[in-house]
């Protein structure tokens, strides 16, 4: 029977949920207000959400000029923009490196490139839960053109050196394309001072903005083609698309609700400080992990993540079955499987996936305490039933 009992989110990695007050609130403003877009519209009640948010990702980032912020459905479909816009005209055949680390927004367009021989790729494998700069530096050839790497694990929460990485990439004269996921909203990253080509953020996840809104930042808009073409509002009597940032790369309508979103989501992290998050986060990261190491029977994959995620697996147990425990018993929502990342799994689980706790600002310390105690309950029941009388 089920129990009356609160939920209890533990999901984020995913998607982030409860959304903070203020960006519900943001959503039913921007619904309540005509649309307004520059050259869509003769009106002028609405609010421009969509520079409001392209600005507040420009700060909030550390990335300039503002217009080199690039709005998509997400990191998935940034993802492939960037894959897709650097391989068109390239030479065909050329060297692309990539990790086992590393989420299927990134395998599987770079395997269906390799699949139709328009590039030959390599996966770097990860040490403990990262990949080494000079494995990476091992593997470049001649031939080398891009690198695809996730900055933080959706499974091990571990954040890559993307400074020494991204340093070894442009001395070689390599591209650099990162996914930025999961680090974006949770640890401070400021691509003024990184390495890096092209850095992928979604909307959803740390930056507590709602599903159907990402994008990218993109240094030198020369390097990517686009491949998607359409309306911008802009320079309407050409009939090819606009060759300025960011008409480049954006067509049709915003997603103006979502962008509304995005930037509440910017604005409240930035009020209590990319640092206190972080530091919030690390605290009931490290509670969550002691707790669950008193039980012998739980194996935790990575035991100082740098990012709110731990991963774990029951002795005895599919992950799941603890999973629908975790639901069905005590309200606990959870994540188990694959997580989108087979590689990861083939290497710390046999394949077989895993149970994955990732936390948010709005994870209470209580919540931490009763999802321990949860799961240590379950992992006794469980061996119980397994040792001997």
């Amino acid at each position: 029977m089920l129990r009356n009992i609160p939920k209890i989110y533990l999901n984020n990695a995913a998607t982030s949920w409860p959304k903070p007050p203020e960006v519900l609130a943001v959503v039913t403003k921007s619904l309540s207000l005509p649309v307004f877009g520059s050259g869509r519209t003769t009106g002028s009640h609405g609010e421009d959400y969509v520079t409001i948010a392209r600005e507040a990702l420009s700060r909030f980032l550390a990335a300039e000029p503002p217009e080199h912020i690039v709005f998509s459905h997400n990191a998935t479909d940034s993802l492939n923009i960037l894959i897709q816009g650097f391989l068109t005209g390239k030479q065909e055949g050329c060297h692309v490196l990539t990790t086992a680390l590393d989420h299927n927004s990134v395998l599987r367009p770079l395997h269906e490139y390799e699949r139709q021989n328009r590039i030959q790729l390599s996966i770097i494998p990860f040490d403990g839960c990262s990949v080494r700069p000079d494995a990476v530096e091992a593997a470049i050839r001649p031939d080398t053109r891009l690198m695809v790497m996730t900055h933080g694990s959706n499974v091990l929460g571990s954040v890559q050196d993307i400074r020494g990485i991204g340093t070894i990439l442009h001395d070689h004269g390599i591209y650099f394309i990162v996914d930025g996921a999961q680090t974006a909203g949770h640890i401070p990253v400021s691509l003024r001072d990184l390495p890096v080509d092209a850095y992928v953020f979604t909307g959803h996840k740390g930056l507590l903005g709602i599903p159907g809104t990402g994008g990218f930042y993109l240094r030198d808009p020369e390097a990517i083609a686009p491949v998607r073409f359409g309306g911008t509002g802009t320079d309407s009597f050409s009939l090819l698309q606009p060759r300025e940032m960011p008409e480049r790369f954006e067509i049709g309508t915003h997603n103006y609700p979502g962008l509304a979103a995005l930037a509440a989501g910017v604005k409240f992290i930035e009020e209590r400080g990319i640092l206190s998050i972080a530091e919030k986060a690390e605290e009931q990261t490290s509670f969550l992990i002691r707790e669950l190491k008193r039980a012998a029977t739980i194996t935790i994959y990575n035991d100082h993540p740098d990012l709110p995620i731990v991963a774990f697996n029951i002795k005895g147990l599919q992950n799941d079955d603890v999973g629908f425990m975790l639901a069905r018993a005590y309200g606990i929502i959870v994540r188990t499987g694959l997580h989108c990342a087979p590689l990861v799994h083939k290497t710390i689980d046999g394949g077989e996936g895993c149970v994955r706790l990732s936390l948010s600002w709005c994870t209470t310390d209580e919540e931490c305490l009763i999802a321990a105690n949860a799961i240590r309950e379950i992992a006794g029941n469980a061996d119980s039933q397994v040792s001997p009388a």
